[in-house]
């Protein structure tokens, strides 16, 4: 944990909320896998910045990004400059376009990983939070299959708790109290 305030601001009103919406899916895997090997502050730091340069995270937008795009995201100060990642919300875009047409929605699709319900999770503390579990593995092996980059399980875990998929507040936390109702 960190007591800086952009992180405390996204864990208390955001981590572990169930998502829904498409578009805050697509944002969340781009942030998740642009994240691999740093800090999730740094991502979140730096959230704005993505947002502007990846069109407010319009997967239709992202998906048409030609090497011109890539070249000038390579300069974009504002996210992390690595080719690869780059890349990959390009690719990303583009497969999740096609889980889009497959299945109606990249949330109907995700959500069915879960039984199409969060997992509540009730841990006395962090040291208690697994980095990957069995839904994780087998959301994360299907996306390879569907030709999705940085998606490894440990990072797809991060996902599944980001947009609320599993919900890891730890038993003291006000976020759980308040969602045993």
């Amino acid at each position: 944990m960190t007591d800086n305030p952009v992180y405390i601001r996204y864990h208390d009103t955001e981590w572990g909320v169930p998502v829904w919406d498409d578009r805050k899916l697509f944002e969340f895997l781009i942030l998740e896998g642009a994240q691999a090997g740093l800090s999730w502050l740094t991502i979140l730091k730096r959230r704005e910045g993505y947002r502007k340069a990846f069109s407010q995270f319009d997967p239709k937008k992202v998906a048409r990004y030609t090497e011109i795009k890539i070249k000038k995201l390579m300069q974009n100060t504002d996210i992390i400059r690595n080719q690869a990642k780059i890349r990959a919300a390009v690719s990303n875009a583009q497969a999740f376009l096609k889980v889009q047409k497959e299945f109606g929605s990249f949330a109907a699709y995700s959500w069915h990983f879960v039984g199409n319900r969060p997992i509540i999770n009730r841990r006395k503390n962090i040291k208690e939070l697994p980095v990957t579990t069995k839904e994780s593995d087998a959301f994360s092996k299907d996306l390879k299959r569907r030709g999705f980059k940085f998606v490894g399980p440990t990072i797809i875990y991060a996902h599944m708790q980001a947009v609320g998929m599993v919900n890891d507040h730890t038993v003291d936390c006000f976020r759980l109290i308040c969602r045993k109702g």
